[in-house]
């Protein structure tokens, strides 16, 4: 199958998957997220393929959500469209969102192991989707953020489940960004690994797992997966969903008028430098201080 903006190549008893829109960060726009559902099926459906690499081109794992204007029913950074009701706008957010949850959940229940080849920037729901990889090898270049939570949006279960409630609370509630050596330490990750080494080290697991039965590694990887969703996640994913509809239908404006009003005058560069200007410089990462200062 041709794809337009991912790349599928099959190596060493598996498929790396590379999002591949490198100068949007691979952001992802509709056809990416459709093209990824049917890359990981295609995957799941091929026997040669005993496990799944996903990583980014260029710089960035994922930089979340595409954050253009064309978004329907929709209005970003936060409000609600000129012309649309209340309950127009949070049902169109509604169905986004369920969206977004059940391609989460979809790749979680594969019977395959993904495993995440971080390779930089995994921001919002970039970092969602890092997170919910069954195994997760980050690049000593990664970073995970959330600044969305910095406007008005919502943080993700998954920094729950894996960092621990404390932890996700501590950057779930600031949006601040994590280098790859603090996401190790709080659980997000596996292992950090050189940049170069990264797609070897995901690759040689990858060949690793295969030396086992294909039915044990789906029956252990069931166990996991399902066994949290038994324990709650299912519902956590259905409550992610609705909670976000709610929070980007906010209407306070003395929270949002100033992105709005940076928004249009300087575009998204512009919003985003207005959002996290009063973050500055974050805790890890290229933007914070040098460790000796």
């Amino acid at each position: 199958m041709a794809y337009e903006f991912l790349l599928y190549e099959k190596q060493r008893r598996g498929v790396l998957i590379t999002l591949n829109r490198p100068e949007q960060m691979n952001a992802l726009n509709d056809q990416l997220r459709r093209e990824l559902d049917e890359a990981l099926s295609e995957a799941e459906a091929d026997p040669e393929i005993r496990a799944i690499v996903l990583t980014g081109a260029g710089r960035a794992f994922c930089a979340g959500a595409d954050m253009s204007r064309e978004r329907g029913a929709t209005s970003w950074p936060a409000g609600i469209a000129e012309g649309t009701s209340v309950a127009e706008h949070i049902n169109a957010w509604r169905t986004r969102d369920r969206q977004g949850s059940q391609r989460l959940q979809k790749m979680w229940q594969l019977s395959k192991p993904v495993i995440g080849a971080i390779n930089g920037w995994a921001m919002g729901w970039g970092s969602w989707l890092a997170l919910t990889t069954h195994l997760t090898y980050a690049s000593d270049r990664a970073v995970f953020a959330q600044p969305e939570v910095r406007q008005i949006s919502n943080t993700n279960f998954m920094w729950t489940l894996l960092a621990g409630f404390k932890n996700a609370l501590r950057y779930g509630l600031t949006g601040d960004h994590i280098d790859a050596w603090e996401a190790m330490r709080i659980g997000l990750v596996n292992e950090v690994v050189p940049h170069e080494e990264l797609l070897d080290t995901c690759f040689k697991l990858v060949e690793r797992i295969a030396l086992n039965s294909p039915d044990a590694v789906s029956i252990n990887l069931y166990v996991a997966t399902r066994g949290l969703e038994m324990m709650g996640l299912s519902n956590a994913w259905t409550l992610n969903a609705e909670l976000s509809a709610l929070a980007h239908s906010s209407v306070r404006p003395e929270f949002r008028q100033h992105l709005e009003d940076a928004a249009k005058e300087g575009g998204m560069r512009g919003y985003i430098q207005a959002r996290d200007a009063p973050f500055q410089p974050e805790p890890f990462g290229p933007h914070s201080k040098p460790r000796d200062a």
